[in-house]
């Protein structure tokens, strides 16, 4: 087949459904801000923090930019519906701890948290802000932090069905993420997500390919029946 052709058809590419990412940027300090907004995800509502009761500013130990593994943070009552803000673990008003940080990236796709990670956080630096920081609207992503739910829901947990796709997750023949509990005969199992099918693990049935996301570390779904 010629691909330049316009006569030929094409064959249609696999597409895995994905959440538009929300990028605010939410600058916090005068000059230099550091923010952070929700890429996708959501804390339970058993843990979610009364607005009214929050802190108006980060603990003195820790600087608004400075995420580590181990920290924990919450929604920001001053930066709804996604900006999200440093507390202290024991602090009421805490909804996730971070178990991973990486690096941060304009292309949202290309970052992959680990498994039974349940909400993405980027962390963003601006320049020239006010001094309540409400006019910064966009920023320079800095840090992005993979978070995991205080309480006792985990949609991120490989298999249940939400967070980022990983590996023991579950989709449909399309390529669509489902809960493993509640795939049935359309349902497969991911044994790896790799670049080249020629990658994929031997007891591999079904090699999804997918259309091409820039930013993307996989291209290709390795899977089998679930």
């Amino acid at each position: 087949m010629n691909p330049h052709d316009p006569s030929q058809p094409v064959p249609p590419a696999r597409r895995r459904s994905g959440r538009l990412p929300a990028l605010i940027t939410l600058a916090v300090v005068l000059g230099l801000g550091f923010g952070a907004s929700k890429l996708f995800g959501d804390h339970s509502s058993k843990s979610s923090p009364s607005p009214s009761s929050a802190s108006s500013a980060p603990p003195a130990t820790h600087k608004a930019g400075d995420w580590n593994v181990g920290d924990c943070g919450g929604p920001d009552p001053d930066r709804r519906p996604d900006g999200y803000r440093p507390y202290g673990c024991g602090d009421p008003q805490a909804a996730f701890k971070a178990i991973e940080v990486k690096a941060g990236s304009f292309l949202p796709d290309s970052i992959q948290c680990p498994g039974g990670t349940d909400l993405i956080i980027q962390v963003s630096i601006s320049f020239g802000s006010s001094k309540d920081g409400k006019d910064g609207k966009g920023g320079i992503p800095s840090k992005t932090v993979c978070g995991r739910n205080l309480s006792g829901d985990h949609p991120g947990d490989p298999g249940a069905g939400g967070g980022q796709l990983v590996k023991g997750d579950c989709v449909t023949s399309t390529a669509k993420e489902v809960p493993c509990a509640s795939a049935t005969g359309d349902g497969y199992k991911v044994l790896d997500l790799v670049k080249n099918r020629s990658a994929c693990p031997e007891d591999t049935t079904e090699p999804m390919e997918l259309t091409i996301a820039i930013g993307r570390p996989y291209d290709v779904i390795c899977a089998a029946k679930a």
